[in-house]
């Protein structure tokens, strides 16, 4: 059975001061739950400061991004090597990269390649625009994403995948969780053709776009989803926690 995965992206939100009260909020809380993997993904920023304070935890800690060349002249970047003295996860491919950066799944793949070979863990998001998927395109575009990312990676041990439709980030608008459970399963067997069945059915494929303490019970009892991608929510220390607790509990019973 395959454990539990919930990670929250804080995204550009909170200075270093308000990561480590939120952390502070939450911390004791998210300790306590077993048999969930918990990963906070604050701003680069606060990386270090939070790795101090998760130390001796069960709560790991990612990054939001990264650049594919360990080190040199370039200006701004953070590189998979500065990455692997702070955290063990890396979400990569996220629609807001793709979106605002103009990040391609050419470029993708090269980063994720680049945390493997470094040790680090990707989360590698997926997600189809509106437009996409009201022309039923949605199987097209994220086995394409998974595809495209993967291409020449002979093994991704440890990956994870986030599938996260576009439409849903931010919108409060959540894909239902039939219609999420269906296009994860897709992903895990595209995944298949890649890597195999036994692989597959070991990689943890979240569902993340407008995920609350209110709708995640629905997610979880679906058979392919293994986790969640959590945004907003992520930054309330009890609806995160709630979150976290209801993952795990509702796994137990299945």
């Amino acid at each position: 059975m395959r454990t539990p995965f919930i990670a929250g992206n804080w995204k550009m939100n909170t200075t270093v001061a308000q990561a480590s009260t939120l952390v502070a909020e939450m911390r004791e809380r998210l300790d306590r739950v077993e048999g969930v993997e918990k990963v906070l993904c604050p701003p680069f920023i606060s990386l270090a400061t939070i790795g101090e304070l998760l130390r001796g935890t069960s709560i790991k800690l990612g990054a939001q991004n990264m650049y594919f060349e360990e080190k040199g002249a370039y200006t701004g970047e953070v590189s998979p090597l500065m990455l692997s003295q702070l955290c063990e996860f890396v979400i990569l491919g996220h629609s807001e990269r793709r979106q605002y950066f103009a990040e391609t799944d050419e470029l993708i793949n090269k980063k994720v390649g680049a945390a493997l070979k470094i040790g680090l863990t990707p989360i590698l998001c997926v997600g189809e625009k509106l437009e996409e998927k009201e022309a039923g395109e949605t199987a097209e575009v994220v086995a394409r994403q998974v595809r495209g990312a993967l291409e020449g990676i002979e093994s991704p041990q440890g990956l994870v995948i986030a599938y996260e439709p576009i439409w849903a980030i931010g919108t409060g608008k959540a894909a239902t969780p039939p219609e999420s459970n269906d296009t994860i399963g897709l992903l895990r067997r595209t995944v298949a053709q890649l890597y195999g069945e036994e692989f597959a059915q070991g990689v943890r494929i979240l569902y993340g776009g407008s995920v609350t303490a209110s709708n995640i019970a629905g997610f979880m009892e679906q058979p392919e989803i293994d986790g969640a991608l959590v945004g907003g929510a992520s930054l309330k220390a009890e609806e995160f926690s709630s979150i976290v607790e209801q993952s795990t509990a509702i796994k137990k019973t299945k």
